[in-house]
C-alpha cells in the first residue's frame, strides 16, 4: 500500500510564504514525477507544478516565479515552495505522484500507478 502525506498549509497573508509538503510511504520501487495540483471552491483541480525524477520542472503560467517544487529522492519527497503568495492561491492543494510499486516491479509489470494525496487547505487572506 501506497500513502502520499501532505503537510505545510495554513493561513498566511497576502505576500507571505509558505512550504508544502509530500511524503510517498509504503512499497516504492521507484517514483517518476511527482507533483502539486490544486482545487479552488467551484472551480476544476488545475496543475501547478510537477517535477520529473531528473529534476526538470513544470509550472502553471499563474505560479512562474513566485512557487518551487523541489524533492529529495531519497526520502520520497517533494516540496512546493510558495512565495509572493495572493488570494487568489487559496485552495486544496493535492500531491500526486507517479511510481512504480514494489509489486509491480516484482511482477515484470512495466506500469506505473498514480496515486493522491488527502489535499492540505492553504487560505491567502488579503
Amino acid at each position: 500500500q501506497v500513502q502520499l502525506a501532505e503537510s505545510g498549509g495554513g493561513l498566511v497573508q497576502a505576500g507571505g510564504s509558505l512550504r508544502l509538503s509530500c511524503a510517498a510511504s509504503g512499497s516504492i520501487f521507484s517514483i517518476n514525477a511527482m507533483g502539486w495540483y490544486r482545487q479552488a471552491p467551484g472551480k476544476q483541480r488545475e496543475l501547478v507544478a510537477i517535477i520529473a525524477s531528473g529534476g526538470s520542472t513544470t509550472y502553471v503560467d499563474s505560479v512562474k516565479g513566485r512557487f518551487t517544487v523541489s524533492r529529495d529522492n531519497a526520502k520520497n519527497t517533494v516540496y512546493l515552495h510558495m512565495n509572493s503568495l495572493k488570494p487568489e492561491d487559496t485552495a486544496v492543494y493535492y500531491c500526486n505522484a507517479d511510481l512504480i510499486t514494489m509489486a509491480d516491479f516484482i511482477s515484470h509489470l512495466l506500469r506505473t500507478t498514480n496515486y493522491w494525496g488527502q489535499g492540505t487547505q492553504v487560505t491567502v487572506s488579503s
